[in-house]
């Protein structure tokens, strides 16, 4: 069985994704990378192909036809990570936001048989956000508070989207009822493994806002989250 893969959607991060690349591949962990495409204009695709000439068995890239959301990038790189054996599966941003400096530290407690799944989390003891607006903020950790409530979880970052997850955890989620695009999809993903009976453990991060390329944040992002968290506690996931 193969290791850990790492999937990165990507829309328009020319600017981002071959420095992203070489640093996760330059690790002694041995991370493969799956970059899931939705038909960058800016030729972030094109630039993928010309790096996987040089990491021909650790780089890999599945084009979609357009831009199809977050949470549908994700479910497509989980369906190939577990067709390809795959046992640790990652997904982080491609901005730097995510920092990969951490991709190990996630890992550990998953190798060591005290987590199913790992957060990389801004609010729980140690993490933090930088250069984030103060509004931005607030509104990210108090939609963390909303979502507990709700879901009635312990998790102090629902929203997060740096994690890592035994593919026993992917196995068992129903992921084709799971069709959410943004945050909610996020949230959906952690409620679900909660649901099964998996353990979860959060890591402490450093968030930084991306410095270069444009974000795809957008007001139905929020209204979905929203919205959605009442959905989950019916939905078979």
């Amino acid at each position: 069985m193969l290791k850990s893969v790492v999937i990165i959607p990507t829309y328009k991060e020319i600017e981002n994704v071959e420095r992203m690349i070489r640093q996760v591949l330059s690790y002694s962990d041995n991370f493969h990378v799956l970059i899931v495409d939705d038909n960058s204009p800016d030729g972030t695709a094109e630039c993928v192909k010309k790096l996987m000439v040089e990491f021909h068995d650790s780089l890999f890239l599945e084009e979609r036809k357009g831009k199809m959301g977050l949470g549908t990038a994700y479910i497509h790189g989980f369906r190939w990570s577990l067709a390809k054996n795959y046992e640790y599966i990652f997904e982080m941003d491609c901005d730097f936001s995510h920092n990969p400096d951490d991709l190990s530290r996630l890992l550990t407690p998953i190798k060591d048989k005290k987590a199913d799944f790992t957060i990389g989390s801004r609010y729980c003891k140690g993490g933090k956000v930088t250069n984030w607006p103060l509004d931005r903020i607030f509104m990210s950790y108090f939609a963390s508070i909303y979502v507990r409530l709700i879901l009635l979880i312990g998790i102090k970052d629902t929203t997060a989207g740096f994690k890592c997850y035994h593919r026993d955890v992917l196995s068992k989620i129903k992921l084709d009822n799971i069709t959410f695009k943004g945050y909610a999809f996020q949230i959906c993903m952690k409620y679900a493994a909660l649901k099964h009976g998996f353990k979860v453990k959060e890591v402490p991060i450093i968030f930084t806002d991306r410095v270069k390329g444009e974000s795809k944040m957008s007001s139905g992002i929020f209204k979905e989250a929203f919205y959605g968290v009442w959905k989950m506690r019916k939905m078979d996931v």
